[in-house]
């Protein structure tokens, strides 16, 4: 009996695996996935870009690996990359199953949620109304002028020895989208704001690791004390802040006055024509946090990169330095239209975003449909990846793919010209909602620091180390900075 058992065991175990490692001729191809748990333990979880660049290289820009029972399907390349996000963009505007974040948003908010008109609905709201509190407007250029003004001061009171930025750089970021939501400012000794923040930057790691994609590949974990439980305390966490400011909203909410994105989201809950629609208090929740999140994390760790960037390259930073004294002098006021007649330090910019790719894989993207993509089936199911490194990096798009160049949006003239594979917002029916808020932050605080401040790398032993910190994020290494004082404020 006990050998009928084992037999009868490895019998099953076999066809575990011959039935797991059938792939269909339709899909695209892959290395053979292991029963339950699929391709998950095959690559580096720590950060997996390399593995994936690797399977590429193999089974070329289009392959697939099973992460438990969900395929993924991975694209490389620009032509690929553009297909799926822009040409074909709609076709490819769903979202994915993903158990850990549907857990933590129920598939309501912007980001997570499927394609169709609860989408429509909740995106064109937000826009309309983040556009009547002066997104693109002078007003917000000066809101951003003045938090500039406030993180230099901040940078001051600390020159005198090497000093880590991320704090500052971070509360600066923070504070602009919370003048949309919430309509105020924080401190930068707000102690509940930092807790929450570092709440956001851990989530942000683990959600792209080994426990998180094991609770979503794996069921029977889901209620094991593991590290997964983690991403999943946080998120409470941050919930019971914006229920803080969602009560203290409802206290004070006057009709028609509205201050910021959760009072106007609050009067468009009570229309009697909104009643049983998608604008109920559950869903305003996940949008905050949408909007908090995508509004902080991808500029804050864009501005540290560049810090990191200008010290690493300092002829660069002379060059962006040159160009500013020369075509504003020392007593204007900065300006976004400015940028115009700043090429250099434009493509500058552009490239620190280029070659940072702070959002490597963007957020995964779903066929509405069963779907054809050079010559393969993409199931409706199917979690499409759409590799940003690979089109930042692809030879036939850029002049110096693998390096750190500002002639990448240059012309022969020194023009700023911009890459039609420049992705670093995402393209197409999903791209970064607040993709014009985040390019005038950019512009306006790495302008203003320039202006203000040589940036000096304080070790000279050793060269910075430009290792990125892998999560749904590429944040930079902790660092010191030194700086010296160019002109006065």
């Amino acid at each position: 009996m006990e050998v009928f058992s084992l037999l009868l065991l490895i019998s099953f175990i076999l066809y575990l695996f011959w039935r797991t490692g059938r792939r269909s001729k339709q899909f695209p191809p892959g290395p053979r996935p292991l029963p339950l748990i699929g391709n998950l333990l095959q690559f580096d979880m720590r950060n997996p870009l390399k593995d994936f660049d690797k399977l590429a290289q193999k089974y070329g820009p289009i392959f697939s690996l099973h992460m438990g029972g969900t395929l993924f399907v991975f694209v490389h390349g620009f032509p690929l990359v553009k297909e799926v996000l822009v040409t074909r963009g709609t076709e490819f505007a769903g979202r994915p199953q993903n158990p850990v974040i549907e857990v933590i948003t129920k598939r309501k908010g912007i980001i997570s949620v499927p394609y169709g008109q609860v989408w429509k609905e909740q995106r064109r709201f937000s826009l309309m109304v983040l556009r009547n509190f002066g997104l693109g407007k002078r007003s917000v250029e000066e809101r951003i002028l003045d938090e500039a003004t406030v993180l230099m001061q901040s940078f001051e009171e600390n020159m005198r020895e090497p000093f880590d930025p991320f704090c500052f750089i971070d509360n600066a970021v923070t504070n602009i989208i919370s003048n949309f939501l919430f309509g105020k400012r924080f401190g930068y000794d707000d102690h509940s704001l930092r807790n929450i923040l570092d709440l956001v930057h851990q989530n942000m790691k683990l959600a792209a690791g080994l426990w998180a994609q094991l609770y979503n590949a794996v069921p029977l974990v889901r209620g094991l004390p593991l590290p997964h439980q983690t991403i999943l305390n946080n998120a409470v966490k941050v919930m019971a802040f914006f229920s803080k400011e969602l009560e203290e909203h409802k206290a004070t909410l006057v009709s028609g006055e509205h201050r910021d994105y959760i009072d106007a989201y609050l009067e468009e809950m009570q229309k009697p024509e909104n009643k049983g629609s998608s604008f109920e208090e559950e869903g305003l929740f996940i949008i905050l946090s949408d909007l908090f999140i995508a509004g902080s994390e991808t500029t804050s760790s864009t501005l540290l990169w560049a810090l990191l960037y200008m010290m690493t390259f300092p002829e660069v930073q002379e060059k962006c330095q040159a160009e500013l004294d020369a075509v504003l002098g020392n007593n204007s006021d900065i300006k976004y239209e400015d940028r115009d007649k700043l090429p250099y330090t434009n493509a500058v910019i552009h490239e620190i975003q280029r070659f940072a790719n702070v959002v490597p894989l963007g957020v995964a993207h779903a066929p509405i449909k069963d779907m054809q993509l050079w010559g393969y089936t993409i199931p409706k199911e199917a979690s499409v990846i759409t590799n940003l490194i690979s089109v930042h990096r692809d030879q036939s798009q850029w002049k110096y793919p693998y390096e750190f160049n500002p002639s990448n949006f240059l012309n022969e003239k020194g023009e700023f010209v911009k890459s039609e594979a420049f992705l670093a917002f995402s393209a197409g029916p999903r791209g970064c909602l607040g993709v014009s808020l985040a390019r005038m932050e950019l512009f306006l605080f790495f302008t203003s620091i320039l202006r203000k401040f040589k940036l000096v790398w304080p070790d000279g032993s050793k060269v910075p180390d430009l290792t990125a910190s892998y999560g749904i994020t590429l944040s930079p290494p902790a660092f010191k900075m030194a700086i010296k004082c160019r002109r006065q404020t």
